[in-house]
C-alpha cells in the first residue's frame, strides 16, 4: 500500500510541474497579492489535477482518445491566450494600474479555471491507464490532487520570497512563462509522442 501511495505521489509530482511553473509565474506577476493569489491558484490546480484522471478513467474507451489527441492543442491555445493577454497588459502598463487600486485585481476565477484546465489535460491519459488496472481510482486521484496542491503551495511560497521588481516586469515574466509552457506542451504532445 505504501508503495502504491508513493507511486501515485510521484505521478502527481510529475503532472504538477506545469502547474507549479504557472503558480510561480502568476505569483510573480501580482507583486501585492502574490502569495494569496498563488494559494488560490493552487486550490484550482489541485482540484483539476485530481478530477482529470477521474474523468479519464470514466471516459476510457469512449471519447477520451479524441480529447487526448486534441489536448496539446487545447492547452497550447489556452496558455497562449492567457499568457499573451498578461504580456500585453503588462506592456501597456494596465497591470500597474490594477495593482495600485486593488491588491487582488489580477486573480480571477475564470482565468484560474482556464489555467488549471490547460495544465491538467495530460492527466486524462493517466486516468485512462487507471481503467486498465485493478485499483480504486479515487485513491490515486486524491493523492495526485493533494500532491499538486502541495507543490503549487510551495511555488506560491517561493514566489513570495523572490524579488519581483515592478509589476510591469513581473507581468512580462509571467506572460512569457505561460506562453513558454504552452509551446512546451504543444511540442511534447505533437512532436515527442
Amino acid at each position: 500500500m505504501l508503495e502504491q501511495i508513493l507511486t501515485y505521489a510521484l505521478i502527481g509530482a510529475s503532472l504538477s510541474m506545469d502547474a507549479f511553473a504557472v503558480t510561480v509565474g502568476e505569483g510573480l506577476a501580482d507583486s501585492k497579492g502574490g502569495l494569496k493569489n498563488a494559494l488560490k491558484h493552487s486550490l484550482y490546480f489541485g482540484f483539476f489535477q485530481a478530477m482529470m484522471p477521474l474523468i479519464g478513467f470514466y471516459l476510457a474507451g469512449t471519447v477520451s482518445g479524441k480529447i487526448m489527441s486534441l489536448g496539446p492543442y487545447i492547452s497550447f491555445f489556452l496558455l497562449i491566450f492567457v499568457g499573451g493577454k498578461m504580456l500585453l497588459d503588462a506592456i501597456k502598463g494596465e497591470s500597474d494600474n490594477k495593482k495600485d487600486n486593488n491588491t487582488s485585481a489580477d486573480f480571477s476565477h475564470p482565468k484560474a479555471i482556464v489555467l488549471a484546465l490547460a495544465t491538467s489535460i495530460d492527466a486524462l491519459a493517466v486516468g485512462v491507464s487507471f481503467a486498465f488496472t485493478e485499483t480504486n481510482v479515487f485513491l490515486p486521484c486524491s493523492i495526485i490532487g493533494i500532491t499538486t496542491l502541495v507543490i503549487c503551495v510551495l511555488g506560491g511560497l517561493l514566489c513570495a520570497k523572490l524579488p519581483t521588481g515592478s509589476g510591469k516586469g513581473a507581468g512580462i515574466v509571467g506572460g512569457v512563462v505561460l506562453i513558454g509552457i504552452g509551446i512546451k506542451l504543444l511540442i511534447e504532445g505533437v512532436f515527442l509522442r
